[in-house]
C-alpha cells in the first residue's frame, strides 16, 4: 500500500514541481544543460581527453569486453533505421526485462542508462526539506543534483565493512525528514556489498515519507541476489539498472528504473524524448543471452583476484571488492599516484575527499591489468624515493 506522505507527493507536493519546475524545465528545454544532466556531467569526472592509443584506460568503470556478439548484431542491423524513433523497440526492452524480473511492465520504465532516473528521483522527492542521504564516499551524481534544486546533501560513513550503514542512515532521514535515502549496490566507488537483509531493514525502518533509491548498477557483477521482489511487493523503492557495466554498453545507454508505477510514474514529467533504438535493441539481445552474466562475472573476477593477488604479495592496500573496480591505498596524496600513472601511459580513477589517500581502480582486461601491475610498482618506487 502506499503510505498517504507519498500519496500526497504524487499528487503534486514535490518540492521541484511547485517552487522549481519552471527553472528546470526551461533549462531542459534549453538543451540539457543543468549542471548535472549533461554528457560531461553524466561521465563523473571520468573524462580525460584524448590519451595516447596505447594507453590503458581503467579509470571509468567500463568494460572493454563491450556489448556481447548478439548486441553487436542487433544494433549494426537496427542502424540503417535510426531515421526512425521505432518506440516498439523501448516497449519491447521494457516487456522482457519485466518478464525476466517477475514483474509487470508497469513496474518497468526504460531510460538511456541509469544516470537519468536517478537524477530524475532526485528531482521528483527532494528539495529545500527534504533532504538526500547518501552514504561517503558514494557515488556523487544525485548529490550534485540534490545540490542544484536546494535539497541538504546528508552524508553518513560507510561502516567497518564498508556497508551502507542503513542503521544512521534511517536515524538522519528520521530527524530530517528526508525525502530520498540513496543506496548503491554494490557501492561505487568501493565495490562492497550492503547484504540483502539490511536493504530489508531499511525498508521497514525508514520514515513513511521517504523513498529509498537502490541502485543496482553493478549487481550483475556480484554474487548478491536482485532485489526486484521488494518492488513487486509496493515496498517505497525505486531500483536503477543499467547495460553500462556488466552488458558493455556504457557508450550506447541503456537502463532502466524499477519500482511502483505511482513511484516512477513521478519520474515521467521531467524530460521526454525518444529512447536511442541502438541501445534499445542491445539490450533486449543482451537480456536474451541465457549464460552473458555469469561467464562475464567469471572472467572480470578472475582479473580482479589476480590483481588481489599480486597487490597482497607486494603489501599494497586496496580494499576488497566484488565488481569492476576497487580502491587502493597509495599511502599519500592520491592524486599524486594518479599523476604518476598518467607518465606511464596508465590512467586511473579518482580521489573521493573523505578518503584522500585512496584512488580508485577500474578492472580492465587481462593484459590492460598486468601494464597497471608494472607501472603501479615503477610509480609507487618513484614516488617513495
Amino acid at each position: 500500500m502506499t503510505s498517504p506522505q507519498l500519496s500526497a507527493r504524487c499528487d503534486g507536493a514535490s518540492p521541484i514541481s511547485r517552487r522549481n519546475f519552471n527553472r528546470v524545465a526551461t533549462l531542459l528545454a534549453a538543451g540539457a544543460t543543468l549542471p548535472f544532466y549533461n554528457e560531461s556531467a553524466l561521465a563523473q569526472l571520468s573524462k580525460t581527453g584524448p590519451i595516447p592509443i596505447d594507453a590503458v584506460k581503467i579509470n571509468a568503470n567500463e568494460n572493454p569486453l563491450g556489448p556481447c556478439p548478439e548486441a553487436a548484431e542487433a544494433i549494426a542491423k537496427v542502424i540503417a533505421k535510426g531515421g526512425r524513433y521505432i518506440y516498439e523497440e523501448t516497449d519491447t526492452f521494457a516487456n522482457l526485462l519485466a518478464e525476466q524480473e517477475g514483474l509487470d511492465p508497469e513496474y518497468v520504465m526504460p531510460f538511456a542508462g541509469s544516470s537519468d532516473p536517478l537524477h530524475r528521483a532526485v528531482l521528483a522527492f527532494t528539495g529545500k526539506e527534504k533532504p538526500f542521504v547518501v552514504a561517503d564516499p558514494g557515488y556523487e551524481a544525485g548529490a550534485r543534483a540534490a545540490q542544484f534544486v536546494g535539497a541538504k546533501v546528508v552524508k553518513v560513513p560507510l561502516t567497518q565493512s564498508y556497508a551502507h550503514d542503513v542503521k544512521a542512515m534511517a536515524k538522519v532521514a528520521q530527524e530530517r525528514k528526508a525525502g530520498l535515502i540513496y543506496i548503491c549496490n554494490p557501492n561505487n566507488p568501493t565495490g562492497t556489498v550492503t547484504p540483502r537483509a539490511d536493504i530489508e531493514w531499511l525498508l521497514a525502518n525508514k520514515p513513511e515519507e521517504t523513498v529509498v533509491l537502490l541502485d543496482e548498477a553493478y549487481i550483475h557483477l556480484s554474487e548478491e541476489p536482485m532485489c526486484s521482489d521488494l518492488a513487486a511487493m509496493d515496498k517505497d523503492v525505486i531500483i536503477l539498472r543499467t547495460f553500462s557495466k556488466l552488458y558493455g554498453m556504457a557508450g550506447l545507454r541503456a537502463g532502466a528504473a524499477i519500482g511502483r508505477p505511482d513511484l516512477i510514474g513521478k519520474l515521467r514529467g521531467y524530460a521526454a524524448g525518444a529512447l536511442p533504438v541502438t541501445g534499445m535493441v542491445g539490450a533486449t539481445a543482451s537480456l536474451k543471452v541465457k549464460n552473458l552474466v555469469p561467464e562475464r562475472r567469471k572472467i572480470i573476477k578472475d582479473v580482479r583476484e589476480d590483481v588481489f593477488a599480486f597487490l597482497q604479495k607486494n603489501n599494497i592496500t586496496f580494499i576488497p571488492s566484488v565488481t569492476n573496480c576497487f580502491m587502493l591505498d597509495a599511502k599519500m596524496p592520491a592524486r599524486r599516484l594518479i599523476n604518476a600513472m598518467k607518465k606511464e601511459k596508465i590512467y586511473i580513477g579518482r580521489v573521493w575527499p573523505v578518503w584522500p589517500t585512496y584512488a580508485r581502480i577500474s578492472v580492465g582486461t587481462k593484459e590492460e591489468m598486468a601494464k597497471f601491475k608494472t607501472a603501479l610498482l615503477k610509480a609507487m618506487n618513484d614516488l617513495q624515493a
